[in-house]
């Protein structure tokens, strides 16, 4: 038989058979291609309305193969229908309909096709071949079904003949498809997954002896043989001895919920996208099959197979199918990513909205989205920053009780690290420019206050010193005595935070400067106490989180702002200059890479200054950035200056 397959598909032409009487049984089933190789379905509509299947729902597809009266329709009814008879079973082995039969498992996303009298010898073998050839292209998984007590050469010849017409047919689309969707992978893993179920009575199953793995065998013997398995991504064996019925089936459905979950190569994709596959095979793909005539078609739709994207961080694939952007899907993986700072790709979701079956990213900010400017910087002093939900308004405040504030992860944020995709805005907000927007409340309090005397100055000065502490100072109001020499402050007198324990100090007890690493000062000497000095350190050092650093930039920032408001002069320009450089954040691009206006392309000069859109982080001339607007992907509630282009997008949004 073997050898007459072969020489057959070199030529491929085709016949009739007897066609199947529906009876109230199949309902739930239905003929999809008959004997002839038409297609009993007119469309995609139809399509779904047989399968029960909805629109978007995405889709894997399942085909069996086997001799006649081997139980292909009885394994698929227990298998994934829970034993109703989806599939019409007959004991007479001469009664079976010839064609394609199929049916929808819901339960793990399976269009199941059911074949019958596509093995045998017969007249009509190129008939069969093309019609086996057609559903192996639109196959994920393929299962051959066997009660063999013994596998025999007709198996290996038949599924390695299959193997050889699938590449000679299809390999010129396989390539193209690869090289379209940049998917670097060898041909072969594209095509679907091969499964060989036996069943057996009284015979021992394939690799019950330990020898070798069963897998291990079932490629030996089709390397004697001859026989290639070229075309599929994987072949794997699965035996089950039946002794006493009923037949053990869990070790092949485990095998198939594994198959379907793998998309390593192939993805789900929506029901009529297989319909319109199926559909092109059919109209394109009968009588004699010419090199010529394939190869003027893809047969492959894009969406069969697997995104090429992966995560920037984990390094973990796309599991959607190609194209699904188009659709306005996002990229999606399965498992845990990790953390990347340069990637800043951890989220604080709000719990409550968690609990409640929606996810809402809350952004750490320096103000709440109803406060303005000046209000808001001078809660930012006393409380600290604030996490504000869509839903739930302010959840948390990171200073709201001087002692005993509680961690915002262990009560009313659930932190998450998120994959990170290439193009993708998912991760716009720069969680960590806060430093930026406190130089913008400072701005404004420069501006409000500049004609005023420096009685208001010094206590807009006051509100800035505790504004971004870092966690580990004491704050400012229960500092009433020196830590060092126990003198009480005077009022006018200026407390000094140790930088290396954190305590406040008169100036006399706190005139040393050493590097102070551990807490994240860097390497550049900075103030602190007697004690620290002689001790090279505090004696205890509690490890400090990643984003302290960040913290002491912005306290950084704040120093530097804080003197410019002691001063409230037209020198003020210089030391704003200067912070900018440590404030910007991450998305700007940095002062020293502008040289024209992004948007007008105007060289910029002493009277032509530039600016950064908060949007895109562009430099911008004046004129191309007239125009303010919340950016709250980027942490702005309130109307920050953005450029023209931003303003056009911002406002289509």
């Amino acid at each position: 038989m073997s050898e007459m397959l072969l020489k057959e598909m070199e030529d491929v032409s085709l016949p009739l058979l007897p066609k199947k009487e529906e009876t109230e049984s199949e309902r739930r089933s239905f003929l999809l291609v008959d004997e002839n190789e038409t297609l009993q379905v007119k469309d995609e509509a139809q399509f779904l309305q047989k399968l029960d299947c909805s629109p978007g729902q995405g889709v894997k597809v399942l085909s069996i193969f086997g001799n006649t009266g081997d139980g292909k329709s009885h394994t698929l009814n227990h298998v994934l229908f829970d034993g109703e008879e989806v599939f019409l079973t007959s004991p007479s082995p001469t009664s079976c309909t010839i064609g394609v039969w199929a049916a929808y498992d819901q339960r793990l996303g399976l269009v199941v096709l059911d074949t019958e009298g596509l093995l045998g010898a017969s007249t009509q073998m190129n008939q069969r071949m093309r019609l086996l050839l057609k559903v192996l292209a639109v196959s994920d998984i393929a299962v051959y079904r066997t009660r063999a007590e013994r596998l025999h050469n007709d198996l290996f010849q038949f599924l390695g003949s299959a193997s050889t017409a699938y590449l000679k047919h299809f390999t010129p689309q396989l390539r193209a498809l690869s090289s379209r969707c940049g998917l670097d992978v060898p041909l072969s893993n594209l095509g679907p997954a091969m499964v060989v179920f036996q069943e057996t009575s009284r015979t021992q199953l394939l690799g019950h002896d330990g020898t070798a793995p069963a897998d291990v065998l079932l490629h030996k013997r089709f390397h004697d043989l001859g026989q290639s398995t070229e075309a599929f991504s994987s072949v794997q064996y699965v035996g089950t001895q039946t002794i006493t019925p009923p037949t053990d089936y869990s070790q092949f459905l485990e095998i198939i919920r594994q198959q379907v979950k793998n998309t390593a190569s192939r993805a789900p994709r929506q029901p009529a996208i297989v319909f319109s596959a199926l559909q092109a095979l059919s109209e394109r793909f009968c009588g004699e099959i010419s090199d010529d005539k394939v190869s003027m078609y893809s047969f492959f739709p894009d969406e069969y197979f697997t995104c090429p994207s992966v995560c920037l961080s984990c390094n973990v694939r796309c599991k959607n199918g190609m194209n699904h952007q188009k659709d306005r899907v996002p990229h999606m993986a399965d498992g845990l990513c990790q953390y990347a700072h340069q990637y800043n790709n951890k989220v604080l979701i709000c719990k409550r909205c968690y609990e409640g079956g929606r996810e809402v990213i809350v952004v750490p900010k320096t103000s709440a989205s109803t406060d303005n400017p000046w209000f808001g910087l001078a809660k930012y002093a006393w409380s600290g920053y604030v996490l504000e939900c869509p839903n739930c308004g302010i959840i948390y405040r990171s200073r709201q009780y001087w002692m005993g504030n509680q961690d915002p992860e262990s009560s009313v944020v659930r932190p998450e690290v998120k994959h990170v995709w290439q193009g993708s805005e998912a991760f716009q907000t720069d969680h960590q420019n806060a430093a930026q927007r406190v130089l913008d409340g400072v701005n404004y309090v420069i501006q409000s206050m500049a004609e005023y005397s420096a009685g208001p100055t010094k206590a807009v000065t006051a509100w800035i010193t505790d504004q971004v502490a870092p966690p580990y100072w004491r704050p400012n109001t229960e500092i009433i005595v020196c830590h060092g020499c126990n003198r009480k402050f005077e009022e006018a007198e200026r407390k000094h935070h140790c930088r290396s324990c954190g305590e406040g100090f008169c100036q006399a007890c706190s005139t040393r400067s050493m590097p102070v690493p551990e807490r994240g000062w860097g390497s550049s000497p900075v103030r602190v106490c007697d004690a620290c000095h002689r001790q090279g350190g505090a004696p205890q050092i509690v490890q400090v989180s990643q984003t302290e650093p960040r913290t002491l930039v912005a306290r950084r920032v704040t120093e530097v702002a804080q003197s410019t408001l002691n001063m409230v002069s037209n020198a003020v320009d210089y030391p704003l200059c200067f912070v900018k450089g440590v404030a910007r954040p991450d998305y700007w691009v940095p002062d020293h890479e502008i040289t024209e206006c992004h948007q007008c392309s105007k060289a910029f000069t002493s009277s032509v200054p530039k600016h950064h859109c908060r949007a895109c982080g562009q430099g911008v001339c004046g004129n191309c950035s007239a125009q303010n607007r919340p950016v709250p992907s980027r942490g702005w509630d309130h109307p920050v200056r953005v450029c023209d282009a931003c303003v056009t997008h911002l406002d289509s949004q």
